[in-house]
């Protein structure tokens, strides 16, 4: 079984499963703010569910790589959609700032938090 490390967290799920519903499974958010509830519920149009990844995931899909290449995301900084990505392996998983979890660049504030 595989182990998701999000924050202080560890999570173990099955191989092949959703990362964005065994995050949500399990109490923890891969949203930020109020795209908690504005999102589209892990269809991979809006982009809320953008994390940071280390650790073997699927290949990205078509959607998800145009879907992150449109603003505010940019390509080169190497997000996922959480809804959009089958875990595979043990992995590490990162969620930024911004209302999209976008902010790679900048240090995540407290105010990011995404549990429960």
């Amino acid at each position: 079984m595989p182990t998701i490390v999000y924050e202080d967290q560890k999570i173990s799920c099955e191989k092949g499963e959703n990362l964005r519903a065994v995050l949500l499974k399990n109490g923890i958010y891969p949203h930020n703010g109020a795209s908690r509830y504005v999102n589209c519920f892990g269809i991979g149009s809006c982009g809320t569910c953008a994390v940071h990844i280390e650790g073997q995931v699927n290949e990205m899909c078509t959607q998800e790589r145009i879907r992150l290449s449109l603003a505010p995301h940019n390509p080169e900084n190497g997000l996922r959609l959480s809804c959009q990505v089958t875990v595979q392996d043990d992995i590490k998983v990162k969620k930024y700032a911004g209302f999209w979890g976008q902010e790679v660049n900048h240090a995540a504030s407290s105010s990011s938090k995404t549990k429960r």
